[in-house]
């Protein structure tokens, strides 16, 4: 498979694609060579092709494939990854065995909660630093930012966004709240330094270790338990309850919406956001096999939602937050961008360039609408 075939087949793609909707210009070049313009205008990227396998990729039009052949340095992207990644269905995405690779596992490995632990320490146990190179610098947060306005700095728009978490769940000082999900310690920390006692779970090693090394150090009210929520029994309810972008690896909502009951207080309220689609089958194959892989899915708020009407709780306020995660996954890209030679030299190529894709691409899926993103609060009524 020649450079020249891979032209020839993206050609004829952008024919058809574009024969509806407004032509995007690219081009495609070998390696050192001339490059091919497709369609007309200056040319927002150009897909550089490195070696045959990467030829071989764009020939077949894959989506799948042509994303590992960059992860593996056969493909590169000069320009604006971001717009190539808004035309992501130029290449098609069909494969449906990847669907059944997601369940299967669970079966095999021992249920559900030990598939979870797989799926989330596949994305979580990277070296703790890798993930500081570009979250913000302030608490660490892996989950959206509120804004006020696009040119806000990111610290600060998570600064907002634990103050929001908190004044949502309305603790004082001296109450004990659960954090699903502790991350690097971003509500945990933050909430504690405010005089709130904070019990955080995770199920990823090194979020174990840098949380306990993190607190112990500072020495803040806060415990870490490595344990899935589900199987979480403490004796005791909380006051409260905060979720930061943990539901999409809790498709459950059933069981969930039960624990929270389970584990909350009369009165008390659970804090939640995360990212949603309308149906889980626009998860792309790369997603799935490379970012998170196992049972994790979007939220699919019209089905959350009918749960929780079938459930205790009553919701107390939904808002919209896709234009906040899209300035988030933007300014995190960048981050990450601009500490690559970092990155690679610490951590090599290809999780530089798994990232790059997983980053870029989800700032392209919230602007264009693909993905969308919502925060919650939840209250369980006083008896």
């Amino acid at each position: 498979m020649t450079p020249m075939d891979a032209v020839s087949a993206l050609q004829r793609r952008y024919e058809t694609f574009f024969a509806t909707e407004a032509a995007v210009p690219f081009a495609v070049a070998p390696a050192g060579g001339p490059a091919q313009i497709l369609g007309s205008g200056d040319p927002l990227f150009t897909i550089i092709i490195k070696d045959e396998r990467g030829a071989k990729a764009l020939a077949a039009l894959d989506q799948f494939a042509v994303a590992v052949a960059y992860l593996q340095g056969s493909l590169d992207v000069d320009g604006d990854l971001a717009a190539a990644l808004r035309m992501r269905s130029f290449f098609p995405d069909r494969h449906p065995i990847a669907w059944l690779g997601r369940f299967v596992p669970a079966l095999l490995r021992g249920g559900r909660k030990e598939d979870d632990r797989r799926a989330i320490s596949h994305h979580y146990d990277e070296d703790s630093e890798f993930f500081l190179t570009f979250l913000d610098q302030r608490h660490r947060c892996y989950t959206e930012g509120v804004f006020v306005s696009d040119t806000e700095p990111l610290e600060d728009a998570m600064t907002r966004k634990m103050d929001l978490a908190l004044d949502a769940i309305g603790v004082q000082p001296g109450d004990h709240v659960l954090e699903v999900g502790g991350g690097w310690g971003a509500f945990s920390e933050h909430a504690a330094r405010k005089g709130v006692r904070v019990t955080t779970t995770t199920l990823s090693v090194e979020s174990e270790r840098f949380l306990t090394e993190l607190f112990d150090r500072e020495r803040l009210p806060v415990k870490v338990v490595r344990e899935h929520i589900f199987g979480y029994s403490p004796g005791e309810r909380f006051d409260a309850i905060v979720n930061m972008g943990v539901t999409e690896h809790l498709p459950d909502y059933r069981t969930t919406l039960r624990k929270y009951a389970e584990l909350l207080r009369p009165g008390g309220r659970v804090y939640l956001d995360a990212l949603a689609m309308r149906r889980k089958h626009l998860v792309s194959t790369f997603m799935k096999r490379y970012v998170y892989p196992g049972g994790s899915a979007p939220l699919l708020l019209h089905q959350y939602l009918r749960h929780v009407a079938h459930s205790p709780f009553e919701l107390l306020s939904l808002d919209d937050d896709r234009h906040n995660y899209y300035l988030t996954c933007r300014e995190w890209a960048r981050r990450l961008d601009g500490a690559r030679d970092e990155i690679e030299q610490r951590w090599g190529a290809p999780l530089y360039r798994r990232f790059r894709l997983f980053l870029w691409g989800s700032a392209a899926g919230f602007d264009t609408g693909l993905v969308q993103a919502y925060r919650w609060v939840l209250q369980l009524p006083a008896r």
